[in-house]
């Protein structure tokens, strides 16, 4: 029997991949509506999703075989989702983000800040936070925090190592270390004087050594708590940091690119701009909760002597140190060169072009420019895709025709010589190795079963059988389901989950006469707040690789941390997101028949 388990258990995902299709045929088969067909490709891919039984990417292909094979969407309709306006704005995102990391700006802005900030403790947690957060709205949050979390741990090895050698049990073993030198190599001449002097030197009692033994485990597990905290932290500033863009995580844009597929008259009501103004606020608030909870959890209620003040003179010595630590490793990188320059300059212009194309209140340079009959040819991705073409044209030095003493240095050398191609800033081999192309496919499968699921009729189906929650307040329906989802995205892919949820909840708020939007962004927001488990997120699993955490400890962190998120985002979408996206009224775009009758 042991032996027929173990094989089962070997071959887990073919049997489910043979099994789950035959076992899920009869709803077709019995029910041969468009609508129960839908329904099938879609409870197929959830649980092929769930249960990652192939890679995520490959199962987003599966509404190209199944879609026109059960007569749901014709294939060329079906392909054409796979590359939307969304996908390109993320392609353009994922370059910019590649050429930040290439030339390690990320690592530089990082150690600038941790040394405006310092090393006492609780600061040390907020710096680590708020670099994290920064990175994660421009670049993906795993690659943020593979790059905080090795900082944070060198930073607390160093303070970790000071404290041994300021602390009672360092001074003792230094002391016996030096005695038992002295006794290695003894003068001969002495050796007759040795024996008849007494032996002064102290011996440490049993009682004093457990006590030094007690003194140097306290001192381990204080370290550990704190590694834990700080490791903690990084992960989750990572995941916090990414909803404050539109780029910044998958599910922004799997949220931007579902209102183009099923509201495409919703005149750009969702993009970098408005979305930017209701999520940094978020953010903020949520960051800042994060920090006090886990200097709560992790270096206890006393603030006081978390924030520093009152620190003796050992403390001020290993803060010191790490402080040395993060300047040495910021000498390293040296002064900027011109490749850092240029992509610096050339970020700051994205983030200008795209605050100021339609920011909404004003009108913006692409709605007087770019523009046809009143209607803006460029979107958000136009942009970003413009400042990537330059990256891989801008060189990565200044050619020598630009300088001066180096054109000199060219003209006296033989002139057999080849000059060497200066490399871009930004080239195809980089982009290729380090863009995840699964996430990019990921998101047209989700964008296709959005459009299979309006074809089909199952989003208006289905978001008939939840008209009951109309007798309910509309803050209280938000709520539930973002704590649905912020549950459900522990399990699964935070993707997957607004790629499965946010159909159904449009056709749901069309159904009971909400606004679609007061029931999309805070659903999007709550799947990012996968803090529980190690297997949640990447930047949770990198966290728990390290060895230090327990998964009691994210847990018990996570559980708090994703109540503190869902009300916050309540909080953000009852108050100033409602005058941002005029939440009070049911928007003309929301579909006509529904639109007809909410009226």
């Amino acid at each position: 029997m042991t032996t027929v388990w173990k094989v089962i258990v070997a071959h887990r995902n073919y049997l489910i991949v043979l099994l789950v299709p035959f076992l899920l045929l009869p709803l077709p088969l019995l029910i041969p509506t468009k609508e129960a067909k839908c329904g099938y490709v879609i409870i197929l891919m959830a649980l092929f999703w769930c249960m990652e039984v192939l890679p995520l990417g490959v199962t987003a292909l599966f509404p190209i075989v199944l879609f026109p094979l059960m007569n749901i969407m014709d294939s060329t309709k079906v392909c054409m989702e796979y590359l939307k306006d969304s996908n390109m704005l993320f392609l353009g995102g994922l370059m910019v983000a590649i050429a930040v990391e290439h030339w390690n700006l990320h690592k530089r802005i990082a150690l600038r800040v941790l040394l405006i900030v310092g090393v006492r403790p609780a600061l040390l947690i907020m710096g680590f936070m708020s670099v994290t957060a920064f990175l994660s709205m421009w670049i993906s949050n795993t690659a943020t925090t593979a790059m905080m979390i090795p900082i944070a741990q060198a930073v607390l090895d160093q303070l970790h190592k000071s404290e041994q050698e300021t602390s009672p049990v360092g001074h003792v073993a230094e002391s016996i270390n030096k005695a038992f030198e002295l006794q290695e190599v003894p003068d001969k001449s002495d050796a007759s004087q040795e024996t008849q002097k007494p032996d002064n030197r102290h011996v440490l009692t049993v009682e004093e050594e457990e006590k030094l033994e007690d003194v140097k485990q306290l001192e381990d597990e204080k370290h550990l708590t704190f590694c834990k905290g700080m490791s903690l932290s990084v992960c989750y500033a990572a995941s916090i940091g990414g909803i404050t863009t539109l780029t910044g995580t998958a599910p922004n844009l799997v949220m931007k690119g579902q209102m183009d597929a099923l509201f495409p008259t919703n005149n750009n009501v969702v993009n970098f701009a408005s979305w930017f103004m209701f999520a940094f606020p978020t953010m903020l608030l949520l960051l800042a909760l994060s920090w006090i909870w886990l200097q709560i959890m992790f270096l206890g209620f006393d603030f006081r002597k978390n924030l520093g003040f009152g620190a003796n003179a050992s403390m001020k010595a290993k803060q010191k140190m790490a402080y040395r630590i993060i300047k040495d490793e910021h000498k390293k990188l040296g002064s900027m060169r011109f490749a850092e320059i240029a992509v610096t300059v050339l970020f700051l212009i994205l983030v200008v072009l795209w605050f100021t194309r339609d920011p909404g209140f004003i009108p913006g340079w692409a709605t007087n420019v770019f523009n046809k009959n009143g209607e803006s040819y460029v979107t958000d991705a136009t942009v970003v895709i413009f400042i990537s073409l330059l990256m891989f044209l801008i060189p990565s030095e200044i050619p020598t025709y630009l300088c001066h003493n180096r054109a000199q240095q060219v003209t006296q050398q033989d002139s057999t010589k080849q000059i060497p191609v200066l490399p871009a800033l930004l080239d195809w081999k980089t982009v290729n190795q380090k863009m995840p192309w699964n996430i990019v496919i990921l998101l047209g499968g989700g964008f296709a079963l959005a459009k299979g699921s309006e074809e089909s009729g199952l989003s208006e189906w289905l978001g008939s059988k939840l008209t009951p929650l109309q007798n309910m307040s509309s803050p209280i329906i938000v709520l539930l389901l973002c704590l649905l989802v912020a549950t459900f995205t522990e399990c699964t892919s935070n993707v997957a989950t607004t790629t499965l949820f946010l159909p159904i909840l449009a056709s749901m708020a069309q159904t009971i006469c909400l606004n679609p939007l007061y029931v999309m962004l805070p659903c999007t927001l709550s799947a990012s707040l996968a803090f529980m488990l190690p297997v949640a997120t990447p930047p949770n699993a990198i966290a728990f690789s390290y060895g230090q955490l327990k998964v009691i400890d994210m847990a018990k962190a996570g559980s708090v941390l994703n109540i503190l998120g869902v009300l916050t985002i309540m909080l953000a979408i009852n108050t100033w997101g409602y005058p941002l996206f005029d939440l009070n009224h049911f928007p003309v775009w929301a579909n006509s028949t529904s639109a007809a009758s909410c009226k």
